[in-house]
């Protein structure tokens, strides 16, 4: 029989069926090396207690308190058949009640006298508005050698508290370590020696135990950071592999013509570019001249002109004899994209036409919703190659679209795409097309490097000349009423002026009959919230009737047909309406330079990200720009300190990691950009800078020296954990 390694010997070996089925469903924990690396979330002190004051709604916690105060209530008549029991805990600062009922309310009431100090589980709830604990788990800390708590077998230094849930509490977890905790001699190190002894890093079985069962805070410190260590190396070392095959794969150089389709393009622009894009350009041609395949990320603050850069990029190509495609989510960004680009080539664009200019080519549009006809003609101008500039949606990744020769695929918002869309759109190339990935939300620099570790990334941070400063403010509707009245008011001055606004909400109103969206009943889920979400149909009939009676208004969301979109986005350009209600339709690519003011109403029910997007449509012209985020939710929450955030600054790289450090990194490797399931256990993205660069450092050398890994045997184990099949596939799509 085949010998399994200790770390892969599945948990119900060692924990017994029952466990391992809740580790299994509750925690994804699988095998030993998985209960392993299920590190505690903090530590706390035997005689250390915790805070009460912030603890989060709804979210199943891990207290270390000492009880102050226990009574019982009877209740149910004069015979008081019911019990309730009360405990006050405390930590010095605040205090949290927690409350047994019925039958469960004897042993809690012998053991928690007030003085005892205990760990407390439980989700937290609200009652009477007051924060509480219903019927938590508990264990008592007294450590007097009584056989009362494992706080002994933890040798009295500190406490792990561990990630848990409603169904296993952190202490359980704890116990199960201790039961698993001698298989982490066996742990194969992913660290070459060489590395590991040359940064002082300890060994990963000491590593482990230390971090499990620290005695000190300098243990947990040792551990962190060697675990830090494994995180940020293994994952630089995926992403080094993949920029090394990148380098091994063909691709058609294309270096522009000297006096070609570019040169006439930048003689006729209005304008001076600006010297951040002329650098970025220069990365890119200097890219685009190589024989293996561009990867570069592009990114930039809203309005900073990188459709300008990836235009001169897609002309480039065209000079070199191939064709370029530009991907966009949305058929209004296409739209948009198609129209400005068409704009700012004028003559150049009309390839083939009466009055096209010599060295002219043809941009052509492809969404879902086209005519059968301008489809046909569209997908034969492109396989013919009479087309160099296509632009367009999903459409454009379909089957029947043939290239005669694609030589760059452009990416705008990135993360709207999945990778495989992004890999069918390549796999249209005779040979890999270079590739050029967008992004308007700046990302922090570790992020970049982590997430996007295979792409080289060029930043744009210097903003056109022309462009004007943004005035955001916070207007809480509820606290401060005649504060929304002058934000309407502040709309209609902007309008008198001769300019334009936006008014954004979340949702559009009636889902499936728009005309009935006034009268809509709210769904279960709207019951749930305080009020459904505004909706941008009763929102803009009651501006209307209201505060803005007699501006010229239209709705804009994604439920209407097309050509009504670029009916009312083409009216809106051309100033002949005043105010547009929309969803964020708007968020990206939209540019109407006389648009100066933008209301978001429930502005809470946004990201960080999406706000500065959403911000970034006005202040495009000369006039100042002005952004009112309207919410009515109270001053001390969360939302609120979100909303003040991006209120108080400009720069998306400081919104970015606002943003980043209350959601969390996300699974750095899988589909999921964000949210609880991270593929980074110790390893912070924000916080750890300097690991992620050295480690990156560390392993680009180490996988040009050896790129199949065959002297590190170790590596080569933990690249096979770290990269299931699904996540695999994820880093060769790229």
């Amino acid at each position: 029989m085949e010998h399994v390694p200790a770390l892969d010997e599945p948990l119900k070996k060692s924990l017994g069926p029952a466990t391992a089925k809740v580790m299994a469903e509750a925690l994804d924990l699988h095998t030993v090396g998985d209960l392993l690396h299920h590190y505690p979330r903090r530590y706390a002190e035997r005689g250390e207690l915790t805070t009460l004051s912030d603890l989060p709604l709804d979210e199943h916690v891990t207290v270390v308190a000492q009880v102050a105060d226990a009574r019982v209530h009877t209740f149910n008549g004069a015979k008081g058949r019911g019990q309730r029991l009360e405990v006050t805990i405390t930590d010095g600062y605040g205090r949290l009640q927690l409350v047994f009922f019925g039958k469960g309310v004897h042993k809690p009431h012998h053991d928690l006298a007030p003085g005892t100090r205990a760990m407390f589980s439980g989700k937290v709830s609200l009652f009477n508005r007051r924060l509480q604990l219903a019927h938590p788990a508990y264990e008592l800390l007294r450590g007097d050698g009584d056989g009362d708590v494992a706080v002994d077998a933890w040798a009295g230094a500190l406490i792990p508290i561990y990630p848990a849930t409603t169904k296993l509490e952190s202490w359980k977890i704890a116990k199960a370590v201790d039961a698993v905790l001698p298989s982490a001699a066996d742990a194969v190190d992913p660290l070459p020696e060489a590395l590991r002894e040359g940064r002082g890093l300890a060994e990963l079985p000491d590593a482990l135990r230390l971090v499990h069962r620290p005695r000190t805070k300098a243990d947990v410190a040792a551990a962190r950071e060697r675990l830090k260590w494994d995180e940020a190396f293994v994952l630089q070392v995926a992403l080094a592999r993949r920029r090394h095959a990148d380098t091994q794969l063909p691709a058609v150089p294309r270096r522009p013509a000297a006096d070609g389709l570019l040169t006439a393009f930048d003689a006729r622009l209005p304008f001076t570019l600006t010297d951040g894009q002329l650098k970025v350009s220069r990365e890119i041609f200097d890219d685009l001249a190589t024989d293996h395949p561009m990867h570069r990320l592009l990114q930039g603050e809203v309005g900073s002109g990188k459709t300008m850069v990836a235009l001169r990029a897609m002309l480039a190509v065209v000079d070199a004899g191939g064709q370029a495609a530009m991907l966009a989510p949305t058929e209004v960004l296409a739209q948009q994209h198609h129209r400005s680009v068409t704009e700012m080539m004028g003559e150049l664009a009309e390839g083939g036409m009466l009055g096209g200019a010599e060295r002219a080519t043809k941009v052509v549009l492809l969404t879902g919703s086209m005519g059968a006809a301008a489809r046909r003609q569209a997908l034969l101008d492109l396989v013919t190659g009479e087309a160099g500039i296509v632009i367009g949606t999903h459409a454009l990744i379909e089957d029947k679209v043939k290239f005669h020769d694609l030589g760059l695929v452009v990416v705008d918002e990135q993360h709207r795409f999945g990778v495989e869309q992004r890999d069918a759109l390549r796999g249209k190339g005779k040979q890999p097309p270079h590739l050029l990935v967008m992004t308007a939300t700046p990302i922090p620099r570790t992020v970049a490097m982590t997430v996007f570790g295979d792409l080289e990334t060029s930043v744009l941070d210097q903003l056109p000349a022309g462009r004007s400063p943004i005035a955001s403010h916070v207007v809480p509707a509820a606290d401060k009423p005649h504060f929304l009245a002058r934000a309407w008011e502040r709309v209609r001055e902007e309008v008198e002026g001769g300019h334009q606004a936006y008014v954004v909400c979340p949702r559009i109103g009636d889902e499936e009959d728009q005309k009935k969206a006034a009268k809509r009943k709210p769904s279960a889920e709207d019951e749930a919230e305080k009020r459904p979400p505004l909706a941008v149909l009763d929102v803009a009939e009651k501006l209307g009737a209201g505060p803005l009676a007699g501006l010229r208004i239209a709705v804009l969301h994604g439920r209407m047909h097309p050509d009504d979109k670029d009916d009312v986005m083409r009216r809106f350009a051309a100033g002949e309406l005043d105010v547009l209600v929309a969803t964020t339709v708007i968020e990206v690519g939209v540019n109407v330079p006389n648009a100066t003011a933008m209301v978001i109403m429930d502005a809470d029910r946004f990201g960080v990200s999406q706000l500065h997007q959403l911000r970034g449509r006005v202040g495009r012209g000369s006039a100042p720009g002005l952004c009112l985020l309207v919410t009515e939710m109270p001053e001390a929450s969360p939302a609120r300190q979100r909303l003040g955030a991006v209120a108080a600054t400009l720069d998306g790289f400081e919104l970015s990691r606002i943003d980043l450090e209350q959601r969390r990194e996300g699974d750095v490797l899988g589909q999921a950009q964000s949210g609880v399931r991270s593929s980074l256990r110790v390893l912070a993205v924000i916080d750890d800078e300097e690991v992620i660069s050295a480690a990156r450092e560390e392993a680009t050398a180490l996988v040009l020296a050896d790129p199949e890994l065959d002297a590190h045997p170790g590596l080569r184990t933990a690249l096979d954990a770290l990269l299931s099949e699904e996540r695999e596939e994820y880093l060769e799509k790229g």
